[in-house]
């Protein structure tokens, strides 16, 4: 069989991506950011919807100031704590030097090694908090009040309540919540870039810092282009079997 001329006996792009440590690696620390984060989001915002379902005196004006994070963009969010987590300058480090009692300047939120990627995770689940809330609050809101009216005359308890009535009515609603964030956050870019662009070393190092390097740093056109493909595939593929899951949790 004849060989192709252009290609001769060397790999192709996507070959090289399947067998570069340095995207398998990018890839681990995408997954652990994507798992932590969304974790968190979902716990958090789950439980700050239980109690804005809630109502309370101030109820609207918590509310509101709940949702402010999710309403600046990337580029403020990341900038604004960037300022904070400055060893010199920075706010955050007096806070925890006054709780703790560890020295200001001892420690850097983004430039330790160990700290770095938990600094992502904290800064996209206090951005990103609100919106699972938001999603949550209308799957609790969507459960009918004669429901909980019946469970209440059978003298079920507010803890068999909620795992018996909120928690599988409000399923479908936590999945999707999970899908839209887990999709935002493989892909997520500016934020790190912001933070860290992807250090120290390459701890905090994403698939799309790495994408990015390659394309606007290496100029390794055809290299970062498979690896654009690759992800979109990959990101196409565990999306399209988690709407099937999705949908038949919320026929049942």
């Amino acid at each position: 069989m004849r060989q192709c001329p252009w290609l001769g006996n060397k790999k192709t792009e996507s070959m090289r991506i399947l067998t570069d440590e340095d995207i398998w690696y990018a890839m681990q620390v995408t997954a652990r950011f994507v798992f932590w984060s969304v974790g968190l989001e979902v716990l958090l915002g789950f439980g700050l919807a239980l109690l804005v379902n809630r109502q309370f005196r101030g109820h609207s004006f918590w509310t509101t100031l709940i949702l402010l994070p999710m309403m600046l963009s990337p580029a403020v969010v990341g900038n604004f704590w960037t300022f904070l987590l400055q060893p010199q300058t920075g706010l955050f480090n007096d806070i925890v030097s006054f709780f703790t009692g560890i020295a200001p300047n001892s420690f850097q939120m983004i430039g330790d090694v160990p700290l770095a990627p938990w600094t992502i995770v904290m800064v996209d689940t206090w951005m990103w908090t609100p919106y699972v809330m938001l999603i949550c609050l209308a799957g609790l809101r969507s459960i009918p009040d004669y429901i909980y009216e019946a469970a209440e005359v059978d003298r079920a308890s507010p803890w068999r309540q909620f795992w018996s009535i909120t928690l599988p009515m409000t399923l479908p609603f936590l999945m999707l919540a999970i899908l839209f964030r887990g999709i935002e956050n493989f892909k997520m870019f500016d934020m790190v870039n912001l933070l860290t662009s992807g250090g120290p070393g390459s701890v905090t190092e994403t698939v799309s810092i790495t994408l990015k390097r390659a394309a606007f740093e290496k100029w390794q056109t055809g290299y970062s282009s498979a690896l654009a493909i690759i992800l979109f595939v990959a990101v196409f593929g565990a999306a399209n079997i988690y709407v099937k899951a999705l949908n038949r949790v919320k026929q049942r």
